[in-house]
């Protein structure tokens, strides 16, 4: 006996991973990249919300240093709460200047560098984007879905692995939708089970036949536990912190919020009264931590300040409330032609597509066909109201909808519906049971499908990880990635140059120069020396960001500004040193120009960064086009061939960022 034990215990060593534990460990896998990837850290440069919205303000409360406030933070008119940049980005630099001792004592080595000043907090919001796993995975056990492909599919998407890890409002807006939607389902599946057998209880009440039965299904009833008012403080506290991080997020709260009033109506006993009864709860639930973002604002805004308090002098006008200065300024039509008007359908016809590619336009064709079904009024096809798949319908379709409202519409404003598209969904990419979206949910064993349909990739999924490994290099890295190399080399710059020396730096046709990575010394603060003496410093670092400007006007800016440093140079002695940043697509352009304003400046090209693209200046086909014109010449000459092959390898080389110096012809003190 104890030989076929030990025979057996052999057998089980080697007994192949079963598809269940491998499933789950390419979700680790993810898990793990997603981690990685923050510290890499993703060079691409998305958008300037990331840094203008959250880094730049906070950075200058933390540091001793000049920033650039954004227009949503001007103390006349504030839109943007600055409490939730300073958990997430305060947080990280608290912890950032603690360590920053010790890091220098153990391994002489400083962390305020750009490097640390990106990472800290994206590693901040990656450890928190982990909360939507758990929202997914716990919604999924709940409801006996398959939570395995679900996971991968989330965890493999290029929103969870780009923007979720990034400092966007948006990133907070999916954190808590997940957390909405996840209290809300758990709330109607609880709410579900004590209802039905509140009903049948109630039945057999009104069926009993003396008052002894009565009596009993009476004391039943008043052991069934409650449940009308579960998680009301959470929710609508989740709700208030949505709406002050972005008001819009009233359009992702609308639907788990409506469902977790509506449970349990038409039942016996659930009423009208329950309605109303949640809803007048939930807005009192909401009002202290209402109140809570409106006292930290005012005070960070300086509305309100303790001296007032001290002496009482209080009134209306010493409160800001952001959201509704932001539903003032968005209501203004011409205000959001400053930020570019979009054709109202973009979302459902780009937007989705782009973030979610075959998962959004199988959410899409879903939605097509169920609202074809509810015309014809097939009612039986579509989900119950109080349903898991009617919740997750609803969060991700109307969410969409009302924000199409709006002129203005960019991807991101959208990443909150990933949840509810993935756990609708995902299980049609691979291609396993799940959630039955025209009709109920169906009770399904996660462990009922084969190996073969696991570790064999459908079409589906195989566009869905290409096309998102292809989204994930681009905006990770390639997307105006030199921006952050050029920063930190700027920033090493200001450290290692001459005193009384000043930096120029002209930028054509990127994203903004984050300043708050430079660290540039604060020249609005007045310092106290020793001897009582005021002084302030001196500012050293200029930034004239050119955008989209044609060449002549970028040429004779540069001209007249070399013109003003040689004479600070000769009668103040301030030596300098001039930079133009530009896409390498447009360094020949610049060259050209240069050539024909008979060359008032010497420049050459000392640094370049691999890969950037700016979308705003594409490199040209133009040399290429003209090779493969058989007109013109033959592709099988070989000449002709490397010709075509050099020319195709200096088109990948203009997908690159240049750094050009720039020095009067007749100079004669370099730096």
């Amino acid at each position: 006996m104890r030989n076929i034990s030990k025979y057996r215990k052999s057998i089980d060593e080697y007994k192949p991973i079963s598809p269940i534990k491998r499933k789950m460990k390419l979700y680790w896998i993810l898990a793990v990249l997603r981690i990685l990837l923050t510290f890499v850290p993703q060079t691409g440069y998305i958008h300037p919300d990331e840094y203008f919205q959250a880094i730049e303000v906070i950075s200058g409360d933390h540091f001793d240093i000049d920033v650039y406030k954004p227009w949503e933070y001007n103390v006349t008119f504030p839109i943007r709460t600055v409490f939730i940049p300073k958990m997430i980005v305060g947080t990280s630099y608290s912890i950032l200047k603690i360590l920053s001792p010790y890091a220098f004592y153990f391994f002489g080595t400083s962390l305020i560098l750009p490097y640390y000043l990106i990472v800290f907090p994206r590693l901040f919001i990656c450890i928190l984007s982990f909360i939507s796993d758990y929202c997914l995975y716990k919604i999924c056990c709940m409801c006996g879905q398959n939570y395995k492909v679900r996971l991968i599919t989330f965890a493999s998407s290029y929103v969870t692995l780009t923007y979720a890890t990034r400092v966007f409002s948006n990133s907070i807006e999916l954190i808590l939708t997940s957390l909405l939607l996840f209290y809300t389902s758990q709330c109607m599946v609880y709410s579900d089970k004590v209802i039905i057998k509140s009903d049948y209880l109630s039945n057999k009440y009104d069926e009993a036949k003396n008052g002894v039965e009565r009596v009993k299904y009476y004391k039943l009833l008043r052991l069934l536990p409650s449940h009308s008012l579960n998680h009301c403080f959470k929710i609508a506290t989740i709700t208030v912190i949505g709406i002050f991080n972005r008001p819009t997020f009233v359009a992702f709260a609308f639907p788990p919020v409506f469902f977790w009033l509506q449970r349990g109506l038409g039942s016996k006993t659930i009423g009208l009264l329950h309605f109303h009864l949640r809803m007048f709860t939930f807005i009192l639930c909401g009002i202290p931590t209402a109140i809570f973002f409106i006292i930290v604002d005012s005070f960070y805004f300086g509305y309100l300040t303790m001296g007032e308090i001290g002496n009482l002098d209080i009134s209306l006008n010493n409160f800001v409330v952001t959201p509704f200065n932001f539903v003032k300024y968005n209501a203004n039509s011409k205000n959001l032609e400053n930020h570019g008007l979009h054709p109202r359908f973009l979302h459902f016809l780009l937007n989705i597509p782009l973030l979610y590619n075959v998962l959004g336009i199988i959410g899409l064709l879903t939605i097509a066909r169920m609202l074809f079904s509810g015309l014809k009024g097939k009612w039986l096809e579509l989900p119950r109201i109080q349903s898991i798949v009617s919740l997750m319908t609803t969060s991700f379709i109307v969410p969409v909808a009302l924000l199409s409202f709006f002129p203005h519409q960019e991807p991101r404003f959208i990443i909150p519906v990933i949840l509810p598209l993935v756990f609708l969904y995902a299980p049609k990419l691979n291609h396993v049971p799940g959630v039955d979206t025209v009709s109920h949910i169906k009770q399904n064993n996660p462990n009922n499908y084969t190996s073969q349909k696991i570790f064999k990739l459908t079409k589906l999924q195989i566009i869905w990880y290409f096309f998102n490994i292809i989204s994930c290099l681009f905006y990770g890295f390639i997307h105006q990635g030199g921006v952050f190399s050029l920063t930190s080399r700027m920033n090493a710059e200001l450290k290692a140059k001459p005193h009384l020396t000043h930096i120029h730096l002209y930028t054509s046709y990127i994203y903004p120069i984050p300043t708050a990575l430079l660290h540039l010394k604060n020249t609005h603060k007045t310092y106290v020396s020793s001897s009582n003496h005021k002084y302030r410093l001196t500012k050293d670092f200029y930034l004239y960001e050119q955008g989209s400007k044609n060449m002549t006007e970028v040429y004779n800016s540069i001209t007249q500004k070399l013109q003003e440093c040689e004479e600070k140079f000769k009668f103040k002695r301030i030596s300098y040193r001039l930079y133009y940043t530009l896409p390498y697509s447009a360094v020949g352009e610049f060259a050209e120009y240069s050539q024909n304003n008979s060359l008032l400046f010497n420049y050459y090209t000392i640094w370049t960064y691999y890969p950037h693209i700016s979308t705003e200046k594409l490199p040209s086909l133009k040399t290429i086009n003209e090779h493969i014109n058989l007109q013109n010449i033959s592709l099988f000459r070989p000449k002709s061939l490397i010709q075509l092959i050099d020319d195709i390898s200096m088109f990948f080389q203009q997908f690159r960022l240049a750094l050009i110096k720039i020095e009067n012809s007749t100079q004669f003190v370099k730096n």
